[in-house]
């Protein structure tokens, strides 16, 4: 089977677990190829996401590597399990850009969620007309049909806040992403009505940074903490204009981990926040 040209964020990830264990063991790729009776290429692919590994092979390499983390070898033998077609989002691969995939993957298998959004609410609490008025502003202008599959697949990711035992959500959201009138004045003030109603979902939090703070500053990049089954496996996606990117090193992860205890500290509570929005809300 050819090496995958794009692998999911997942079996990249379970790629690099495998290449963190092994430099840790100080073993080599080709040491590490000798020992699995395979070429160095096949090591490079394997821990590049391109080509699958079995849960015996994980094993296997783990023995080698000298690691006994039973909890991190069963979180990447599940990953191991999973399959192209298996999810609801593989019916958008091809159609959708790989970051579109990538959040509505890592949204399904997360523990928890913590998200920062500057001038946006965040896409699970979002409003059709609202989504579309943000796809219908992107660059390059996408066409009506493009769009109209970017709201759809947008719409489908909520279902991880519906399901049963539904991960906690944290929305962290700066004051100017409520006064931003994207679509106009209604769909903006629906759309904060929508955000209150999602604060009251027993696994939803939602605290504002106010304009009056003066002692948090890093709020200026939209991001995502993923928390994985095992913290080794936790993912943060920091978006941009030209797209997003995933982080999973370890000083990363304890960079982010830091960024968001500072954010529930230095926001206004639940309440607080939720009272500031139904004021904005009514000056719409």
């Amino acid at each position: 089977m050819p090496p995958r040209e794009n692998p999911t964020a997942r079996q990249a990830r379970l790629g690099a677990e495998l290449r963190k264990l092994r430099v840790a063991a100080g073993r080599t790729a080709r040491e590490t190829a000798a020992m699995l009776g395979t070429d160095q290429g096949k090591i490079s692919h394997i821990e590049s996401g391109r080509i699958g590994v079995s849960e015996e092979r994980i094993r296997k390499l783990a023995d080698f590597y000298g690691c006994v983390d039973e909890a991190l070898l069963e979180a990447l033998c599940a990953i191991a399990r999973e399959h192209r077609g298996q999810f609801w989002w593989d019916e958008y691969r091809g159609t959708l850009a790989s970051q579109y995939l990538a959040v509505a993957e890592l949204e399904h298998h997360a523990t928890a969620l913590r998200t920062l959004q500057t001038v946006t609410v965040p896409g699970l609490l979002q409003t059709e007309d609202y989504a579309r008025a943000l796809f219908r502003g992107g660059l390059p202008e996408p066409t009506e049909e493009e769009i109209d599959v970017r709201v759809a697949h947008r719409m489908r990711r909520k279902a991880v806040l519906e399901r049963e035992n539904p991960p906690p959500f944290s929305a962290f959201l700066h004051e100017a992403a409520l006064h931003m009138r994207f679509g106009g004045r209604k769909v903006a003030r629906r759309q904060l009505e929508t955000l209150m109603e999602a604060a009251d979902m027993p696994q939803v939090t939602v605290r504002v940074i106010p304009f009056t703070n003066e002692d948090f500053y890093e709020v200026t990049q939209p991001m995502l903490y993923v928390h994985g089954v095992v913290p080794q496996l936790d993912t943060v996606l920091v978006d941009g204009p030209t797209g997003g990117g995933l982080l999973g090193a370890d000083d990363q992860l304890a960079h982010y981990r830091i960024f968001f205890g500072r954010a529930t500290t230095r926001s206004l509570d639940p309440e607080e926040s939720r009272q500031l929005i139904h004021h904005i809300a009514r000056t719409l």
